[in-house]
């Protein structure tokens, strides 16, 4: 019997000596980045220029008045404009009036967000409950709501409750009673219109949130007996809880900084400035009194407790261990 003669090995494969060939990465090299890694950047540039002139550079020179002297005077020109430092920021933490506003700016807006939050969800998930034709007329009368600038639906809030001629007070048989001479009084009538004009959006949020949950899972729920309470409680909001933490931040961002509703409903912040909130204060010490510097203050610290207050809620949130 004749041996097997074993085959002969394969070539080896073709080596590309031309100048588009491929090189081996050199150990340490750094990587190079590839040809269209700008393109989105060169597609963003235009907006962030554009958020660069209208939110970087108003922060920067909001914060360069706060560690100035900048009154009527240097405005004019008559004095020169000279560097405080903390000064601005010593006399108004020193100032009892500026933390009586700012205690009542926290709790104010706190009470305006829990409130909406809870009316706006109430009405979300009444929105899942209720049929077309109702849920239509609930969400064309909140869009209205939601579309009525402020001034006007101050003004028209204050005729409501106004103690001559408002309708209100003639349905409840108050009389000639005041809503804002009171200070409770008046920022309780405040909050009704802040709640008024802000649950819309909650509302149809946190509804477009429902309808996304998966109906297997609430049909489960209610088959294993649970409540429409416990329901809302363990199933839907875990699952809407990044909607939730938008909502929650928009209305926190918003009812911190309110200014039309106090300014026209209490007539510039109530008698003797007792329904004074952070915004209003800053405008009376920027523009009624020309103190630039102080009212430029004022809105730094709001910028850092909102950005602060932003911050601890998302930490808190990844804690749990919710990606956004």
């Amino acid at each position: 019997m004749r041996p097997r003669t074993p085959s002969p090995p394969p070539p080896p494969p073709p080596v590309d000596t031309g100048p588009h060939r491929a090189r081996a990465p050199v150990p340490g090299a750094r990587p190079s980045r590839r040809p269209g890694a700008w393109t989105p950047w060169l597609y963003l540039l235009p907006a962030l220029v554009l958020l660069g002139a209208l939110l970087v550079y108003p922060v920067w020179q909001l914060g360069l008045i706060s560690f100035l002297e900048y009154t009527q005077a240097q405005v004019s020109g008559g004095e020169p404009t000279s560097f405080q430092g903390f000064g601005n920021y010593t006399a108004l933490f020193s100032d009892p009036q500026f933390r009586q506003v700012l205690l009542a700016t926290v709790v104010f807006a706190a009470a305006c967000v829990v409130t909406t939050l809870a009316v706006g969800c109430a009405l979300a998930v009444l929105l899942t409950r209720v049929r077309a034709l109702p849920r239509l007329a609930l969400m064309l009368a909140a869009l209205g709501a939601w579309a009525t600038p402020a001034v006007t639906g101050s003004t028209v809030w204050v005729f409501l409750f106004d103690p001559d001629f408002g309708p209100v007070n003639r349905l409840l048989g108050l009389g000639d009673f005041s809503w804002t001479y009171g200070r409770y009084s008046a920022f309780a009538l405040v909050l009704l219109e802040v709640v008024w004009c802000s649950f819309p959006f909650v509302m149809i949020t946190v509804y477009a949130g429902i309808r996304a949950v998966p109906t297997e899972v609430l049909e489960a729920a209610a088959l294993d007996g649970a409540s429409q309470w416990r329901i809302w409680r363990s199933v839907t909001a875990p699952m809407l809880r990044p909607i939730l933490v938008v909502v929650t931040i928009q209305s926190i961002i918003w009812d911190f900084k309110l200014f039309t509703q106090i300014y026209v409903m209490t007539n510039g912040g109530g008698i003797a400035g007792q329904n004074l909130v952070l915004n209003v204060y800053a405008y009376q010490k920027a523009f009624a009194s020309s103190q630039y510097s102080l009212g430029s203050a004022i809105g730094v610290v709001m910028l850092l407790i909102l950005l602060a207050v932003t911050l601890v809620y998302l930490r808190l949130l990844r804690r749990q261990g919710e990606e956004l």
